[in-house]
């Protein structure tokens, strides 16, 4: 306090203010050990006053009389006028700023807090850890209560994967369960005595002090109000540095059905309901999202009650033996009227009504509940939609068709909502609506639709659209698909086909391409009908999964997988007809078959036949000891799957031998596994990573959403929809192609953008018609930033920002980026354009040639940067034939030539001359007879090897001189036109 800051006093007391107290008291009146207070104010007599602080900046320093050496005097001093300041920072966090959509799947927004950098600030939460202070924020639109017991609101979860405090949920009858830790141990758990409201938005706060415990439910008026006040006797621990929060559902619960607003989160104070600052700021989505429900409340109602009468029988509509009887001898369909709503209901809702008696009552699977015949009716619209977009000139109806959109996303049927979505927001054949595009967008990630669940999770990774940049809110989206994307490919359900990579500039890869009456696929027939394994492998994973243009067929395939394992014994076909046994799927169900079949691929040393052993054993016998004995011989042959299922009995603590749960271990095996791409082991590492719970794993939400996205991008329902583009463009129906590669390049996957983008370059005028937005700059540009671009991809972004795209400014420093990543693809027009680029006078930055592992010399030279270009081009090139690098490369050495070496030999040769015809006249004038009696002399074979020695020496020190020469100039004169090579890719 009374001197400033040195090597020797490092950190003196900061004190703003300073009270002296002085007191007089009677000696038997003296408290022994009172405290201050008590002995100031029984004192006989008293006073105090303030004294004057002196800053830290302006004590004097105090002499230590130590003799420092000389650097350590001068750094002290160089740090002595630096005024430290405590960073800014406070205890009020935003932890949610946009909305979210919350399926009601086990998939939510994770949130992980570290300790106070602020030294103030993390004192006081540090003392807090026992007697927590704190407050939460949430605003909320519930559209549903909870299909199970609890669904989570907001619970942290701590370093041992527990529940800790708090941990809110919402039950199934609409109140909120209240749980939390206690220091001794265990926890206590409360519920309110008043239910949440549906389809209205309100906020939820949360405050807690020591013991007391305060739930607040808030219209989003802030005046109207439901509370209730907890208090108890035991401690809370609390401390939100040892784990993380989840907003929504996780592996442990399942999220809420509606939508999460702004969520704040005071982390040392308690605040009541009106100090609270979390207004809802994008006032116009909620709007919106209140206006869409209420709007479909009609359609759900007429819906419901639809089913409701069917489900009584009224209509004759039940499913009874007697009118599929009559159905069959007198044929026609049998409807259900709905006849007895009011004129104006049923005119305002006509398609509704259409669709509602136009079912097909007869047809398996048609649902009978009360929220499916809604479903179902909005199934059909949306294929009559569909069916309609999809004709040569489908996209003229763009317009006309969004209402009937509009009611099938009435209906529930959310793929309509993710159509209009993407309508909406780049302006196909309508104008360009941001927000709407927002509403629907969440509309269908909340209906559950996977295209619009990655499509989000794809912008608020890349922060584009407007969406901000939110790596948790992205991991929330995509995870919430990849939990669903094994599954969907187990039960094959659905319009779903095998995700591939095809691009439209690949003629090899479309040439492969054919349908059942195709060449390529009658051959494969031909050739499994003669017994060959390989054919009836391929021609079961083509009908299984829809591969190669042709259509899913799995009771097709499982034929083929049938003949291959009970007539070649093929040990892979006998692995595949076993495993469609097992699960009965395009079969009959038969597990002896199915078992004995498996045993017998595992005999042939199968891998993926020893870990279905194990996973038979496991799943059916309930025998962890013989499914671990499997499971170990298959990881030792290779098997990923086997990887991940020993990782699961660790996981779940059920590993013979090793009792109790082991996260470390388990986690080694699902990295395992991952790394040789299997699904759900990359989902759990990437759930490792969001939440950096494990040493092995830091905390990387980069990472875990990348790890995310693999394995959402290869869901089957996005396949469907691919391959329905690729279809379409096979088929020359470029409106449909052009539909459908939208759709699925606006989910962020690489190889529809790049299409999309190549489709719009081909039909330029389709897409200048219909599209609002420029096609083939905003996908080239969206392709490009994914980490599995192709090279001329990059190329032509490069071209676009080197020439000026459609009047757009140039920019040679993002063109030089992209050539440089196209030439680290090993593109040899990468190099060439880079090396034009460098002729030019452009200088390549230090960092992309560090990337490219080219130093520059020291002499700040181009032209041995401008040899490696060319080299490396030509090395990358088709060395079979004349190439541009090649020509560009010996053009290069041509000019080096012409500029160092010819010019000293040119020089040499004519000194030489004039020195000889100087000698010669000389001679001339002094011997006169000499010339006419004498011949010249020839010279001698020693003089004229040592004049050509000279030369060489003199001809080999010009041409190493030439790397002392500066950079290269764009001089016409000297250099020429020389070869070019088309800077464009295409």
């Amino acid at each position: 306090m009374v001197f400033r800051d040195d090597y020797f006093i490092r950190r003196s007391l900061i004190v703003h203010t300073v009270i002296l107290y002085a007191w007089i008291t009677h000696r038997e009146v003296r408290l022994r050990h009172a405290k201050q207070g008590r002995g100031y104010l029984q004192a006989v007599a008293k006073d105090y006053t303030l004294l004057e602080t002196v800053p830290p900046f302006e004590r004097p320093y105090k002499e230590h009389k130590v003799c420092l050496k000389w650097s350590l005097e001068y750094a002290w001093k160089r740090r002595s006028n630096r005024i430290p300041q405590c960073p800014h920072e406070t205890d009020a966090v935003e932890i949610l700023s946009f909305p979210y959509a919350s399926s009601g799947e086990m998939a939510g927004v994770v949130k992980k807090f570290g300790k106070f950098k602020n030294r103030e600030l993390e004192t006081i939460r540090k003392r807090q850890i026992g007697y927590p202070i704190f407050t939460v924020s949430i605003w909320l639109y519930l559209l549903h209560y909870c299909k199970t017991p609890l669904c989570g609101l907001l619970y942290f979860i701590d370093s041992e994967e527990m529940y800790g405090t708090p941990a809110v949920f919402l039950t199934d009858e609409g109140y909120i369960h209240i749980q939390m830790h206690l220091v001794k141990g265990g926890d206590l758990a409360v519920k309110t005595s008043f239910s949440l409201p549906l389809r209205e938005w309100f906020r939820l706060d949360l405050s807690v002090i020591g013991g007391q415990i305060e739930i607040c439910s808030v219209e989003k008026d802030l005046n109207s109000r439901r509370h209730q006040t907890f208090a108890f006797r035991e401690d809370f621990f609390y401390d939100d540095t040892l784990g993380y929060f989840v907003l929504g559902g996780s592996s442990y619960a399942p999220g809420i059905e509606g939508y999460f607003g702004p969520v704040k989160y005071y982390r040392l104070n308690r605040l009541g309901t009106r100090k609270i600052a979390n207004l809802f700021y994008n006032k116009e989505i909620m709007e919106r999202i209140e206006l869409y429900y209420n709007r479909c409340a009609d359609f759900q109602s007429i819906a419901s009650e639809y089913g409701f009468r069917l489900s009584q029988g009224e209509g004759k509509c039940l499913h009874e033996n007697y009118y599929l009887e009559m159905n069959k001898r007198y044929g026609g369909n049998i409807k259900c009227k709905a006849s007895s709503w009011g004129r104006e209901l049923r005119d305002k809702y006509e398609e509704l009504f259409k669709e509602l008696q136009d079912t097909d009552l007869h047809l398996p699977g048609v649902p009978e509940s009360q929220k499916d015949a809604g479903l179902e009716a909005g199934r059909r619209i949306f294929e009559k939609v569909a069916q309609n977009l999809s004709r040569s000139d489908g996209l003229h109806y763009i317009s006309s068709s969004v209402l009937a959109l509009m009611d099938s996303s009435c209906c529930g049927y959310h793929r309509a909502s993710y159509v209009l979505a993407v309508i909406f927001e780049i302006g196909l054949g309508v104008l360009v609506d941001p927000n709407q595009g927002l509403l629907y967008s969440l509309v269908a990630a909340q209906g559950g639709d996977r295209l619009a669940l990655i499509s989000l999770g794809y912008k608020h990774y890349q922060g584009i659209n407007g969406y901000p940049r939110d790596l948790e809110m992205s991991y929330a989206y995509y995870s919430d698909v990849a939990v669903k994307t094994p599954r969907d490919h187990q039960h094959a359900e659905g319009n779903q086909a095998f995700v591939e990579v095809i691009r439209l500039e690949d003629d090899n890869l479309l040439k492969a391409q054919t349908k059942e009456d195709g060449d390529l696929f009658m051959w494969l027939k031909y050739e499994a009908t003669r017994g060959n394994a390989a054919a009836q492998q391929r021609l079961g994973q083509m009908l299984f999964w829809g591969q190669q243009g042709v259509e899913k067929n799995p009771e097709a395939a499982v034929e083929w997988y049938a003949k291959g394992a009970l007539e070649t014994e093929d040990p892979v076909s006998l692995y595949d007809f076993s495993i469609v046994l097992f699960k009965g799927q395009g079969v009959q169900k038969d597990r002896r078959l199915a078992l004995r079949l498996m045993r017998k691929a595992a005999a042939k040393g199968l891998p993926q036949a020893m870990n279905g052993l194990g996973w038979y054993y496991h799943n059916f016998k309930k025998d962890y000891a013989k499914a671990t004995k499997y499971w170990l011989k298959a990881e030792a042959m290779g098997s990923p799957d086997a990887s991940f299922n020993l990782g699961v009995l660790y996981l779940d603590g059920v590993y013979p031998e090793s009792p109790g749960r082991n996260h470390t271990v388990a986690a080694d095996y699902f990295r395992k596994a991952a790394e040789e791409g299997h699904m759900e082991g990359t989902l759990r590492c990437s759930q490792y990573y969001l939440t950096g719970n494990l040493p092995s794993f830091p905390r990387d939400p980069e990472k875990a959403v990348i790890w995310a996205k693999y394995v959402a991008e290869k869901n089957g329902y996005l396949g469907h929809v691919i391959r329905k583009a690729l279809n379409a463009f096979l088929d020359l129906s470029w409106h449909e192609a052009l539909l459908y590669y939208i759709l699925s390049a606006e989910t962020g996957i690489e190889v529809s953008q790049t299409n999309l983008a190549h489709l719009c370059e081909e039909r330029p005028n389709v897409a200048e018609r219909y599209l609002a937005t420029d096609c083939v700059w905003r996908y080239y540009n969206f392709s490009v930033s994914q980490p599995n671009a192709p090279s001329f991809a990059y190329l032509k972004v490069g071209d676009f920002y080197y020439y000026g795209y459609q009047n757009r400014s140039k920019n040679l420093d993002v063109s030089v980026q992209m050539y440089a990543q196209a030439a680290l693809d090993g593109d040899a027009q990468g190099f060439f354009n880079l090396a034009l680029l460098l002729e030019e006078g452009y200088r390549i930055p230090d960092h992309i040639l560090d990337h490219l592992d080219i130093n520059r010399t020291a002499d700040s030279s181009n032209i041995p940067i401008l040899q490696k270009l060319y080299e490396r081009c030509w090395n990358h090139s088709n060395q079979e034939s004349v190439s541009p690098c090649m020509l560009a490369s010996l053009y290069l050495r041509l000019r080096i030539f012409v500029k160092h070496t010819l010019p000293s030999f040119l020089v040499y040769f004519l000194g030489s001359l004039v020195l000889s015809a100087l000698l010669v006249v000389s001679v001339m004038q002094c011997s006169p007879a000499l010339l006419v009696f004498q011949s010249p002399a020839l010279p001698l074979p020693g003089e004229a090897q040592a004049e050509y020695s000279s030369t060489e020496e003199n001809t080999n020190e010009t041409i190493s001189a030439q790397q002392e020469e500066p950079t290269v100039t764009n001089d016409s004169e000297e250099n020429g036109t020389g070869p070019q090579w088309t800077r464009s890719s295409s």
